[in-house]
């Protein structure tokens, strides 16, 4: 038996093929794709190049599926090759019984009955009766192409018109309430339209395959659109409106936007964006994010700039939460108020969409605004409930790496937003006044000093930062630290690390100090000649500078290089995004050491300055800091 189109499609789409084509050959990003050397045939210049549902060698010309990769790989034969592909997929392969062929047989018909009406309804288009709809088409501004590429059609003014027009060719009326064209009176006598004097879009899958329609009344008729019902072939959860044009849009390199309805997807594909698409007349659903994703790793949501574009920009970032990760995310772009794309690009034209799309925000700075939104922070009680639900929007994340993150930077906005103004005075945002000078004798300064004072700084950021260990861990593990305490709490905040906590600066001081650290911790923490990177309240790249640049100053110029070197290495072999950030971090470490500079950057981005950076280690190697005594 042959198995359904729906199985086959469903079997595609849960099989990555990255990560089934990896097993075979090494695969490295290319864009928005990836290349390798072909595992086909003998090459060492990579022509293998894999997209989103398919693989091509420009060597050999070897081309085709998942389903396909694995019978050329394994040698297997069709079904053996789906039975494999199902089983990692958790799917059941349909069995060959009289059932199954004969509700394929009435899938393949239902196919057919919607093709047939598709026809009919572009046909009426063009006849004297379908001359309102076609006029309504050209004031909209679209073209003839357009309207024959989206397959733009009129249903017909009298009642029984599609049945009438497919009845010659063979379809009931029973078929074509199966296909959700019709349906049956609830007095059992006949049937009645669903689509009456309505401009016709034919809804088609990923693949260009027909699968139902939406209707558009003319005049002041209610409701304005009207969709097909749920059928065999049809749900409207798991489609989106132009997806089969938008595939190969956004493989062209355009930018993958969804946007609200029928026409704005024509206006913008007309317009250039070939890569529109819209949900059906609902909020966007998990499956249909999942299409988006099969698509691009980051695509634009685009949302009226009223207060319900807003509710429908916040129950998208809601469904789309605990779907995100590393590899996949959203941005979100906000039309003018009273626009949308059709009438935007009307009046200004393309330049004026694609100004709202380079204004599109990350999912990461939208959330802040979504949540905190019309929430009131005059009390405590109310900046302590927005910053509970920050925490639980940041929960809702599967992946806890990137929980940890949301989390982080949702309370850094947070912060910044409820933090009372401080004190004007001659020091910069961020950096903290040092001591009056002359007022405590200091020792003299030694380089075991200084070393102690700058492990102290790096340990003092850690404890306050501690998400800062997921990208430091190996560089960390590697230092060569002060014996005694020093040492002993770098052992600590890596075997925490291992042990998989929340990466909570509260939570670690509570361990360090149940491992009997919590008198170094307190003196650390207390100390007033700590850098500004060490406060609770730095921003996250005044920690992340600052701590490398302590590690800079205690690793040494030679060490450097020859890190430098091997995460080099590292990146050519993985071409992992950690080793290609972790080369960016001891490069500029480097650069910054061999010109003698205190900071890695310029000191308002990080807090530290050309006093504040050297002053952070100087005054504490002149006694500030805990240990400045004696090597901790």
């Amino acid at each position: 038996m042959a198995l359904p189109p729906q199985f086959l499609d469903e079997l595609r789409a849960r099989t990555p093929l990255p990560g089934l084509i990896g097993r075979k050959t090494r695969l490295t990003r290319s864009g928005r794709n990836w290349k390798a050397c072909c595992p086909f045939h003998g090459e060492k210049t990579p022509s293998f190049y894999v997209y989103d549902d398919h693989f091509h060698c420009f060597g050999c010309g070897a081309h085709g599926d998942a389903i396909t990769f694995v019978m050329r790989a394994e040698g297997t034969s069709f079904p053996e090759a789906i039975e494999r592909l199902a089983a990692e997929a958790g799917l059941e392969v349909p069995k060959s019984t009289p059932e199954a062929a004969a509700r394929e047989k009435r899938v393949r018909g239902l196919q057919d009955v919607l093709e047939a009406a598709a026809v009919a309804f572009e046909r009426r288009l063009r006849m004297p009766e379908g001359a309102e709809g076609l006029a309504y088409l050209r004031r909209r501004g679209l073209t003839e192409e357009t309207i024959r590429k989206f397959g733009l059609g009129w249903s017909g003014g009298g009642r029984g018109a599609i049945a009438a027009d497919l009845k010659a060719e063979g379809i009931t009326p029973q078929m074509l309430a199966e296909v959700g064209l019709i349906r049956e009176r609830e007095d059992g006598e006949g049937f009645s339209d669903l689509f009456f004097n309505r401009v016709m879009f034919p809804i088609r899958d990923r693949r260009g395959r027909v699968i139902s329609f939406g209707g558009r009344i003319l005049g002041d008729g209610q409701p304005k659109y009207v969709n097909g019902p749920e059928t065999a072939l049809f749900q409207k959860r798991r489609s989106l409106y132009g997806l089969d044009l938008a595939r190969e849009g956004a493989f062209r390199g355009g930018t993958l936007v969804a946007v609200e309805g029928y026409m704005d997807v024509i206006a913008l594909h007309q317009a250039g964006f070939a890569a529109a698409v819209a949900p059906l007349g609902t909020a966007l659903t998990a499956e249909q994010m999942e299409e988006l994703w099969r698509l691009s790793p980051e695509p634009v949501l685009c949302f009226d700039g009223d207060a319900a574009g807003a509710r429908a920009a916040a129950r998208a970032a809601e469904t789309a939460l605990p779907l995100v990760s590393t590899e996949r995310s959203l941005r979100f772009a906000t039309l003018p108020p009273g626009e949308d794309p059709d009438t935007l690009i009307l009046k200004g034209g393309p330049a004026a969409f694609q100004a709202v799309l380079d204004n599109a925000r990350g999912l990461g700075e939208a959330l802040f605004g979504m949540v905190a939104e019309g929430r009131p922070t005059a009390t405590p009680e109310q900046r302590a409930a927005l910053r509970r639900r920050l925490e639980e929007v940041a929960g809702t994340i599967q992946d806890r790496a990137l929980a940890a993150e949301y989390r982080r930077a949702l309370l850094d906005r947070f912060f910044q937003a409820t933090r009372p103004p401080r004190a004007s005075g001659p020091f910069r945002p961020g950096q903290r006044p040092s001591p009056a000078r002359g007022t405590i004798p200091r020792p003299a300064i030694t380089p075991e000093r200084r070393r102690a004072a700058q492990a102290a700084a790096l340990l003092a950021i850690t404890i306050r930062h501690p998400w800062l260990l997921q990208e430091v861990e190996e560089s960390l593990a590697g230092l060569d630290l002060p014996p005694g305490e020093c040492s002993q709490c770098r052992a600590r905040l890596l075997a925490w690390l291992a042990e998989g906590d929340e990466l909570d600066s509260a939570v670690l001081m509570d361990h360090l100090a149940s491992g009997g650290m919590g008198e170094f911790v307190a003196r650390l923490l207390r100390d007033p000649a700590l850098p500004a990177a060490a406060q609770p309240d730095a921003q996250p790249k005044e920690a992340l500078d600052a701590w490398w640049h302590f590690f800079a100053l205690l690793r040494g110029e030679a060490d450097l290089v020859a890190d430098q070197i091997a995460a080099r290495q590292a990146l050519a072999e993985t071409n992992d995004p950690a080793a290609q950030r972790r080369l960016i971090r001891l490069t500029r470490a480097l650069d910054a050491l061999r010109r003698g500079e205190d900071g890695l950057g310029d000191g308002s981005d990080q807090g530290l300055d050309g006093a504040g950076a050297e002053e952070g280690a100087g005054d504490a190697a002149m006694g500030g800091l805990p240990g400045a005594g004696h090597a901790p």
